[in-house]
């Protein structure tokens, strides 16, 4: 496949050292341990949601999907590795051939989470499903914080649309991941085009401040707009005088203006003496979009201003305060000899401090009430439930190797729409609390 569609620049060839240096270390003792080719399942969770958050979201599978099957190591890999003296000589040989040939399974891109919610679950030889930690976590923990902040975003803008307009405060290559992520969490459009151009988001924007400065007077900056990009443009109006500058964009562009934007000052003030301006200068149809470091908080306090979207910026890309997801990934149970019928042996680890993880294989299901509302998260290992077999959360990503779920990007976004409306209403709250939702655990054995 193209890198690219990757967000990483087209002369990285792979995927493969997107990872820690221990783990090619650890495989290259399990190989001559003879303990690599033991089957084993390992799977990603939070032990805890971040600070004050009601629920998570699942957000960076189809990157996932992605990074795995382009993994490899190819002679430029190689012989970095081989330079820097990671592995010895043998290690490196296993590696050039290496393919993830074993199976994923997780929840679906969109859904909720809570903490032990086992979000993904891979399973496989040891040796093949430790070198994909690395990169796994750095996709999940990155998009799913962005998707978080996007959904919590979106809850306070109602069926107000929201803009993701972040680029300029991140990483070039994290810009389109966490647009890519904002969407999926109820954004409606991004200003960064390559996000546009790899997963088809739709693109807006017409100018900032520089182009109002650029000319001499105002007047000419909003008529050379207009000119090129109709009367349906957004003029920026705060860039001198905010009353003047609605009275000149309406004169220049007349009634059908498009919208007004609003960048900085009281929003909520500001909004509401814009939109009394435009409807006297028969304007009514001209739409208000604010930006200026919004963040859902921000979002919620303008609700019942006049307000027709939002931009949002630097608080989206850094996940609203809440830049990672803390996700893991632990091995959760392994064969106790190499051979593929040896029966699979539950591990966790035991360490005080608050570290310890749970044992088992696991399945998950959401437990809801009469009327269809989630009421508790349900993670168990063994036989699930009768009256929950047909509420499991975990779908089959990939099998022997091959990618069995790839979907379009609005049928993921869709589907977290619908997670968190069949989530109770306080998790809509943006007062601290716990998780909405508990989770229960059934026939399972602690590490601690």
């Amino acid at each position: 496949m193209n890198t690219a569609d990757l967000g990483l620049p087209v002369d990285v060839p792979s995927t493969a050292l997107f990872t820690d240096h221990y783990e090619l270390t650890m495989l290259q003792a399990a190989l001559k341990a003879g303990t690599a080719d033991r089957r084993s399942v390992f799977e990603c969770f939070t032990r805890r949601l971040p600070e004050g958050r009601r629920y998570g979201v699942v957000a960076g599978t189809g990157r996932v999907l992605d990074a795995v099957e382009n993994f490899r190591f190819d002679a430029d890999v190689l012989g970095f590795l081989r330079e820097r003296n990671v592995v010895n000589e043998e290690t490196l040989e296993w590696l050039a051939a290496y393919r993830f040939s074993g199976d994923v399974w997780g929840y679906p891109e969109g859904e909720v989470y809570f903490p032990g919610s086992p979000i993904m679950r891979v399973e496989g030889s040891f040796a093949e499903c430790v070198l994909l930690e690395t990169v796994i976590l750095s996709i999940l923990n990155h998009d799913s914080a962005i998707a978080a902040a996007a959904s919590r975003m979106a809850s306070a803008a109602g069926d107000r649309p929201l803009i993701e307009m972040g680029a300029r405060r991140t990483h070039e290559l994290a810009a389109v991941a966490a647009s890519r992520a904002a969407y999926v969490g109820g954004f409606a459009t991004t200003s960064d085009l390559a996000a546009g151009f790899r997963y088809g988001i739709p693109t807006v924007g017409t100018s900032a401040h520089a182009f109002t400065l650029l000319h001499d007077n105002e007047r000419d900056a909003f008529q050379a707009q207009v000119d090129s990009l109709g009367r349906n443009t957004t003029l920026l109006v705060d860039t001198y005088d905010v009353t003047e500058a609605v009275r000149t964009a309406v004169e220049v562009a007349g009634p059908e203006l498009g919208a007004v934007r609003i960048d900085s000052g009281d929003l909520l003030l500001v909004a509401h003496r814009v939109r009394q301006q435009l409807d006297e200068l028969g304007a009514v149809n001209t739409k208000i979009v604010v930006t200026s470091d919004l963040d859902e908080y921000a979002i919620a306090s303008l609700a019942a201003a006049p307000v027709d979207a939002y931009g949002v910026g630097t608080q989206l890309v850094t996940g609203s305060g809440h830049p990672t997801c803390s996700m893991v990934y632990k091995l959760v149970a392994r064969a106790e000899s190499a051979d593929p019928k040896a029966p699979l042996v539950p591990v966790a680890k035991k360490s005080s401090g608050g570290k310890t993880s749970i044992g088992g294989r696991k399945w998950a299901a959401r437990r809801v009430d009469g009327d269809g509302v989630a009421e508790a998260e349900v993670v168990g290992t063994g036989p699930v439930p009768a009256e929950l077999a047909d509420r499991q959360l975990l779908v089959e990503l990939v099998k022997g190797g091959e990618v069995v779920a790839r979907e379009p990007l609005d049928v993921v976004r869709d589907r977290h729409a619908v997670a968190r409306g069949n989530l109770p209403l306080s998790a809509a709250q943006l007062s601290r609390g716990e998780a909405v939702l508990p989770t229960e655990y059934v026939h399972l054995r602690s590490g601690s």
